[in-house]
């Protein structure tokens, strides 16, 4: 299949997934089935008709209202569809190896989810991080099975790694310095970063806590954020892990050519 086309296949598949990812968004947190009942406008609580239901562009030519009681409908529905799908479309043009491409497609849908999850509620749901590393350990086997060449040392190491760091953080604090939920979805991603290599894991790891730092440490300086008040670090995790993703390979070895080391 030309690479174009699967780019745009990648692509129009994200903002279907980013439509779903709303509607997890909303009711996971909550307890609710994401299956039942069908989506239904919160003013009026009419159903949402399958034509209204279209990524970004029902939005669009709704001008944002619904179509029966003309209350707003918030203008985060099409930018989490169009970036799922901006995302999916990034991810299809820099991996062609088809388990590593699955695989962080899992991971990238599950990742947006799970980041505006923990933005809103400080929590990454069991249940999401539970059905992403089925998905992705399902891919894994299947590619395995099929012959796929996998660097089963370099995808143990990462595991090992970013589990053992963020239980670590986890039990050796009390809970205090990292979530459970932190720890649950760290195998997952030290999963598929060991698929893209060692280099990309480590600079994935590490990346989230500098990210972090970055963000947090001049807020908490300035008092715009209580030296105690509690800060989610997961979309910071996972914004290390898609670093770690995308260009964790280039960054390490520019880093090593840099120290004189390649």
């Amino acid at each position: 299949m030309p690479p174009g086309l699967v780019i745009a296949l990648a692509g129009v598949l994200g903002l279907l997934v980013g439509s779903f990812l709303n509607v997890v968004v909303h009711r996971v947190p909550a307890g609710l089935s994401v299956v039942s009942p069908p989506s239904a406008c919160p003013g009026c609580s009419h159903e949402v008709r399958h034509r209204d239901n279209v990524p970004v562009v029902s939005w669009l030519l709704l001008r944002g209202r619904c179509r029966d009681c003309s209350v707003r409908i918030p203008a985060r529905y099409p930018l989490v569809e169009a970036g799922t799908g901006a995302a999916f479309a990034v991810t299809a043009w820099r991996f062609d190896d088809p388990v590593v491409l699955v695989a962080a497609l899992v991971v990238v849908g599950a990742g947006i989810g799970l980041a505006l999850i923990d933005l809103e509620h400080q929590r990454l749901p069991f249940a999401i991080t539970r059905v992403a590393t089925i998905l992705v350990v399902l891919v894994v086997v299947a590619g395995a099975a099929t012959g796929s060449a996998i660097d089963w040392t370099a995808v143990a190491v990462s595991v090992a790694c970013w589990t053992g760091l963020y239980a670590l953080l986890h039990y050796g604090s009390g809970g205090r310095a990292m979530g459970l939920g932190d720890v649950a979805l760290a195998p997952v991603l030290g999963l598929v970063l060991g698929l893209v290599g060692w280099p990309a894991a480590v600079v994935g790891l590490f990346a989230g806590f500098v990210l972090g730092a970055v963000v947090l440490v001049p807020l908490r300086a300035t008092g715009r954020i209580g030296r105690r008040a509690a800060v989610p670090h997961g979309p910071f995790m996972l914004a290390g892990a898609a670093l770690g993703l995308f260009v964790g390979v280039p960054l390490s070895q520019a880093y090593l050519t840099t120290i004189g080391l390649s």
